[in-house]
């Protein structure tokens, strides 16, 4: 059960109209790194998750990507003000200015539609808290391009505490990568030595020498 607060997640605001820089933040809202992706990924790799706390933390962090959906799509309605005009979009995306009414939509940057395609779920805790792990960072890398291509105060402030959520979502899901990253398909299934052995292809090898290996430690998050 998913309850709505009136109150946004985070207040938002604008200086200024500024259209273009609207097209440019469609990406967050409908584009394959954006809130509505994370939201659902979160909530449909939730479904079959047997540990309780692991179950919770994917719930409620969906539960906040779709608050941050609100933000941004906020951002948006203040961005492109109240008149459609599609010439002050020279660039990226008309749609809002020609089929929605200037209604945030569910768009990337470019214009293309959501999918279901950028939801990632295999059914496997460590396979999928990778992905989302993934999947922070590089809406963390997106808010960071949209921050310095815009020189609005109050348009900063919301992408710095969006930035600041991803991160903090991205510490969290390391945490639960931490609690099982011995199970699943992590586990060692009896797999021979070359599953732990790492092959040097960069160095350059004598005639007739097998290329050079040495031992892989597991990589860990703590």
């Amino acid at each position: 059960m998913f309850k709505h607060e009136k109150m946004l997640f985070h207040p938002v605001g604008v200086e200024r109209p500024n259209p273009r820089y609207a097209a440019l933040l469609q990406e967050q809202l409908g584009g394959g790194n954006g809130e509505l992706k994370a939201a659902m990924q979160y909530l449909s790799q939730s479904f079959r998750v047997k540990d309780p706390d692991i179950k919770d933390l994917y719930l409620d962090i969906a539960a906040e990507e779709l608050g941050h959906m609100e933000m941004v799509a906020q951002t948006i309605n203040l961005l492109n003000g109240h008149d459609v005009d599609a010439s002050a979009v020279p660039s990226g995306e008309v749609q809002t200015h020609v089929q929605l009414g200037l209604n945030p939509g569910l768009i990337n940057a470019s214009g293309y539609s959501w999918t279901g395609d950028y939801v990632t779920v295999t059914g496997d805790l460590c396979a999928d808290l990778l992905s989302n792990i993934a999947s922070e960072q590089r809406a963390k890398v997106v808010y960071e391009y949209l921050y310095r291509q815009i020189d609005d105060k109050k348009v900063r402030e919301t992408i710095d505490f969006l930035l600041n959520r991803e991160e903090a979502h991205n510490a969290m899901f390391r945490e639960a990568f931490n609690k099982v990253q011995d199970t699943g398909s992590n586990r060692d299934f009896g797999t021979t030595k070359a599953a732990r052995m790492y092959f040097s292809l960069s160095a350059p090898s004598k005639d007739g020498e097998a290329p050079q290996e040495q031992e892989v430690r597991p990589v860990s998050f703590r």
